[in-house]
């Protein structure tokens, strides 16, 4: 499936553990919950070394996160990459707290302090927010992560939208209106929307002082979580669903593939 999508699969680490499992419980509302077996699988394993070792000689962005930045050693090896790549690689981080999976909270915090310090955009949401800064407002604390070393950070809202954080200030951008089957990947599928339509207009990291350009790239990421979200499963769409074909050949100058 990943080949068939366009993913190329050089930097693929094999090993001989079972793959790593998320069991995911819907409500009436259509939000998940996540339960996972993690143990003595593939994932977590991930060594420092085996992690550099796979690296492609050019990177121009990495997106690191989640559960990635919780279970060891996996946690030490994605960091390791966030440092080798700092300053080259636009760096998107998306924290994705997961409180029953962290074991050490501190430990926990002092990591990814370290990694928003070398990040360069940071997608968090309100649940991560309550969880990192429990006495500040989403809107301070996103204005606390700006202070920790990231150009950008983008604060997303469920259904009341985004709120895009700069140093030149606030932006709201609202949410598509959409029928929703399940929450599941919204939040990834923001981010890869976001860093997807930044790459098709040719950007870096130089451009995230571009409040505008920011604000666009946010934009068009709502619309692929909207899109995720009305669909069942984790299915983010395909770029002629979301961009309409005449417009494609203008808007995107430098290709990247029809699959976000």
């Amino acid at each position: 499936m990943l080949a068939a999508d366009g993913v190329r699969l050089d930097a693929v680490v094999r090993t001989d553990e079972p793959t790593t499992l998320a069991l995911v419980e819907l409500d009436e509302t259509g939000s998940a919950r996540y339960r996972f077996y993690e143990r003595a699988t593939s994932a977590p394993g991930l060594t420092p070394e085996a992690a550099l070792a796979a690296l492609p000689s050019a990177v121009g962005m990495l997106h690191v996160g989640t559960l990635g930045l919780t279970l060891e050693p996996m946690a030490s090896a994605l960091e390791a990459v966030v440092e080798e790549l700092s300053g080259q690689a636009l760096v998107m981080v998306d924290p994705n707290v997961r409180p029953w999976v962290i074991g050490d909270a501190d430990a926990y915090r002092r990591r990814l302090r370290r990694v928003l310090e070398r990040s360069d955009v940071v997608k968090v949401s309100e649940d991560d927010l309550a969880w990192l800064e429990p006495e500040r407002s989403a809107t301070d604390a996103a204005r606390m992560l700006l202070q920790a070393g990231p150009r950008v950070v983008l604060l997303t809202r469920g259904a009341d939208g985004v709120q895009v954080v700069t140093g030149a200030g606030d932006v709201s951008v609202p949410a598509p209106e959409v029928e929703v089957v399940d929450t599941i990947g919204a939040g990834d599928a923001f981010g890869g929307g976001f860093l997807a339509w930044w790459r098709g207009q040719g950007l870096g990291r130089e451009q995230l002082d571009d409040q505008a350009a920011v604000v666009e790239g946010a934009t068009f990421g709502a619309l692929v979580a909207a899109h995720t979200v009305g669909r069942a499963g984790a299915s983010p769409p395909f770029l002629h669903e979301v961009t309409p074909a005449t417009d494609v050949a203008d808007a995107w100058r430098t290709p990247v593939g029809d699959d976000l």
